[in-house]
Order: C-alpha cells, then structure tokens, then sequence
C-alpha cells in the first residue's frame, strides 16, 4: 500500500480556497482546480516505490489483479479526482466507446499531433463520469423538454431570442433541441454576442431561475454557450449527492467542490463557455438530444456501513466511509485495485494515517483496514 502524493491541476476556471481549506494549506491567490489520483499519463500520482503509472506498466497483474487486467487491458481504468469549481466549466459532451475509437484513429490517419488546439480526442477511450458533492454544488445537466426552454428565453423578452423559442415548439423534441443548438452555434459571432449581452441583462433584471445565466454571462460576455445552458436543467447538489453521467449529454459545472470519478480519458467535446476549439459538425453527432430530468444519485448502505453509489458501467466503482469515534475497523481487502480518499477527519488505512485530502493506493488482493473517524472515499473497478 501506497501514500499518494498528487498533482494539483491550476485551471484558470479552479477555486482560489476551496482544495486548500480541504488540504489545510494556505491559499497561494491563484485558481487550484483539480487534484489528480491516479495513473493517468498527463498526472500520474507519485509513490514511494516510484510514478504509478510506471508501477502498473512494469506489473499489471500484481497492482491490478489478474481479473482487472484481463478485463481492461495493463492499465488502471479510472481517474480519481477532488474538483473545485470557482468559475463555469466549460459546457461539454463525452463520446462513447466506439465513437471514441473511430475518432481517435481518423484524426491518427489524418496526422493531427496530440497536442494540437483543434484535436478533439486525445485517446481511444469513452469517458463516463460521476461527480459528489462535497459542498452545495452547482451545474447545468441534461436537455430539459423544449416546450420549459422555449418559456426560459420567451420570458427574458429578447427579440432576437424568438426565433429559437419558435423553432423549440415547432418540430418533435429531438429534432426542436438539435435544431436549435445548430443555429446557436453557427450563428454569426457579432450578432451572438449582442444577444447573448441582452439575455444576460434581462436574466439580471428577472432574477430568481434566471439568475444563474447572468452568471455565465459575466465570466463568457460573447459565448453562445450561455443561451445553450438555458436548454438544459439546472442543479444544485447537496453534500452527499451526486451525478453520473454518460455518453453524449451535454454538462457544465458551474460552482462547489466534489469528488470525481471517470474513465481514464480526456476526450471532450465542447459546446460553449470556453475559449477553446469547438467542433461543431463533431459535437453534433455525439449529443443525444433526449430530454430527460437528471437523476441525483444517493449511497445506498450495506452491512458493512459501505455506502455505495451505484452506476451502470464497470471502469469504476465509487463509494464511501462515514466512520465515527470508536467504531471497528473494516476489512477493505479485495481483489481489485483500490484508492483511498479521506475527506473529513483523521482516518488511518492499514499503517497509514490520512488527513482531508490525502490519499493511497492499494495493490489488488494486499490486506488493508480502514480505522478510526472520518470519511473516505473509495474508488475500485468491478472486475
């Protein structure tokens, strides 16, 4: 077993004092947005015994387990992170796994360096994610019905916003979203930006559901994207909750701190609130425009007081320790690899004292318990 020591991400869109309230450091005045635990070649987390990524590469099945590796290939198959938005993400979509695949290799045949600004994946791989709150957490999600979006911008009383509200209550729902969200994105950048400095003063003016879009607008005056959140639901978890989310539904995190977990990728799609390259014929053929409510995703308790949060694929596999004073220790042992994040309090995995924000891994199979009080997070594969 492993302390980790890990890479913090400096994101300009990162909380200046969320990660270093949770880490106890102080504040250096610059964003910190995303602290990295795992293999991932871009961060990997450092131990001990050398870079993570090199252990697993050297040997895969003692650190992940004959059935992990068998089932995923000589890599760990998660990312775990601690995310900290003080500022909207960027409003994005991920591609699933075939679509991964084929994009990756035309834009190998087609030579586009991996670096380049216009490349739009990274990997070959599909990057579902969760995210839990730690905070009260704030982001947009999913496509509402139309007919709700059509009333959001016909109640700002923009006139160059009527033809997008006619056009959401004109065709079949999918056909309306996707019909609209092209014209969003390909409409001339003058006149975009001249509606999207209208909607936000109205939203300012209005206030109450409309509040949030004047907030978009500060931090993207002239983007698009703030009219494309107004297609999507808003939500605000609570601590505790939280949020998976799969292939082709378009997202912004907008505010709070979380726990994320995601297939080991970096293929992003990106629909608006950003600087950063946007293609639009791509994006349009991996969102799924079906409306849909997101559903907030509670633990469900076992026996052994392991909070699970339940998902539908098997990359990673997220859940908790809520552990008060004096309770027994708990045998974490398993034959799939393991990393252990303390949020709250002071835990001890194994020999290995934690304190908010620190982490380990554990090889597959090697013996671990979990003691005294705090919370941790633990993130594994099912294999």
């Amino acid at each position: 077993m492993d302390r980790l020591v890990n890479t913090v991400r400096p994101y300009a869109w990162g909380s200046t004092t969320a990660l270093p309230e949770l880490l106890g450091t102080a504040p250096t005045g610059e964003p910190q947005a995303e602290l990295w635990m795992g293999a991932h070649p871009g961060g990997p987390s450092l131990t001990p015994r050398g870079p993570l990524d090199e252990l697993i590469e050297a040997d895969p099945v003692r650190e992940l387990g004959a059935a992990a590796e068998a089932k995923f290939g000589p890599r760990l198959p998660f990312l775990l992170k601690v995310l900290a938005a003080g500022a909207p993400l960027s409003l994005q979509v991920h591609p699933d796994l075939d679509q991964a695949r084929a994009g990756y290799a035309a834009e190998e045949a087609a030579g586009i360096p991996l670096d380049a600004p216009h490349r739009t994946y990274r990997d070959a791989n599909h990057k579902p994610e969760m995210i839990c709150a730690l905070t009260p957490f704030e982001g947009f999600c999913g496509f509402r019905a139309p007919a709700d979006a059509a009333d959001t911008l016909a109640a700002l009383g923009v006139d160059s916003l009527k033809p997008y509200a006619d056009l959401l209550l004109a065709h079949p729902e999918d056909a309306a979203l996707r019909e609209v969200l092209t014209a969003l994105l390909t409409a001339d950048p003058a006149e975009m930006a001249g509606t999207v400095t209208e909607a936000a003063e109205a939203a300012a003016r209005l206030g109450g559901a409309h509040a949030p879009y004047a907030v978009l607008a500060h931090h993207f005056p002239r983007d698009p994207g703030v009219i494309a959140a107004m297609l999507l639901h808003h939500i605000r978890l609570q601590p505790g909750e939280a949020l998976y989310l799969g292939a082709g539904v378009p997202h912004a995190y907008v505010s709070g701190l979380g726990v994320e977990i995601m297939a080991n990728s970096d293929n992003v799609l990106r629909c608006g609130l950003t600087p950063k390259h946007v293609d639009v014929p791509e994006l349009l053929r991996i969102v799924r425009f079906d409306p849909a409510e997101p559903a907030v995703l509670r633990p469900e308790a076992s026996p052994t007081g392991e909070e699970v949060y339940e998902t539908p694929i098997d990359e990673f596999r997220l859940s908790r320790f809520v552990r008060s004073e004096g309770a027994a220790p708990t045998d974490l042992t398993t034959g799939t690899p393991q990393i252990l994040l303390a949020t709250a309090g002071r835990p001890t995995a194994g020999a290995i004292p934690l304190t908010p924000g620190e982490s380990v891994f554990v090889p597959a199979g090697e013996s671990v318990e979990l003691s005294g009080a705090g919370t941790v997070f633990r993130a594994t594969v099912v294999a």
